[in-house]
């Protein structure tokens, strides 16, 4: 293949990451870029990287590769990991595969090939929706949404949070409307007043959603489960 994906590799520990990077080297498909075993240090780099795919630890010190990997939009993502327990949070936000260590090279070309398969794919689902806000008209996408709650100040209008940590005040809009433009797998009504995107959850159980955001008293956001939406949101949240 003459297109080859650039690649960033990330590991905190480094027999771990020079091992990856030979494993990545063997593999035509593959051009690797940087690699780190910081995930702090290629955050801050990461605006002057041109890169289509990360492969990433996911328990390191700092932020962990889910975190990371909800912060990097349009990317894809490999994450490399000794714990099974993450697989249903990486599949949340759409990693292209998650593999356990000891990795494997057949197991790791096999992971490539499905990240140049997605890459190569041009994507025609939709991605935004127009609505309008108090300060204008705006462009939602999808994929930058935590959750949408009423408004305090208006019960028609709905505050929307954002992956970046702001939010956006949606004019005169009913859920039974977003509902219906929001794609469906990845968002859920959980009671009458909130809508949350899946992959911004942390924890639940059959009365309380906590998310990974964080409130300004360092608490994750945690969001009531009303009995109404619960059977459909277990449905949707199964794996």
């Amino acid at each position: 293949m003459d297109t080859k994906l650039k690649c960033l590799l990330l590991d905190d520990e480094l027999p771990g990451l020079t091992y990856l990077k030979m494993l990545c080297e063997q593999i035509p498909e593959v051009e690797i870029v940087k690699t780190f075993n910081n995930p702090e240090k290629l955050l801050a780099e990461i605006s002057d990287l041109e890169f289509d795919l990360l492969i990433s630890d996911i328990e390191m010190p700092g932020i962990d590769g889910l975190h990371l990997a909800e912060m990097i939009q349009d990317k894809l993502v490999i994450f490399c990991t000794a714990y099974k327990d993450y697989a249903a949070d990486a599949f949340n936000i759409d990693a292209v595969d998650y593999i356990t260590k000891p990795v494997k090279l057949e197991r790791l070309q096999k992971a490539i090939s499905k990240a140049f398969e997605r890459f190569s794919k041009p994507e025609t689902a939709k991605k935004f929706i127009q609505l309008n806000t108090d300060r204008g008209k705006t462009l939602l996408y999808f994929n930058q949404i935590q959750y949408v709650k009423t408004a305090i100040s208006d019960s028609r209008d709905k505050t929307v949070l954002l992956t970046d940590g702001s939010s956006l005040n949606l004019k005169n809009v009913k859920f039974d409307i977003l509902l219906n433009e929001l794609p469906e797998t990845d968002f859920c009504r959980i009671n009458k007043k909130e809508i949350v995107a899946v992959k911004a959850i942390k924890f639940f159980n059959h009365n309380e959603i906590v998310l990974h955001h964080l409130e300004e008293n360092n608490k994750n956001t945690t969001l009531i489960l009303s009995e109404t939406y619960r059977s459909d949101f277990l449905k949707k949240v199964k794996i």
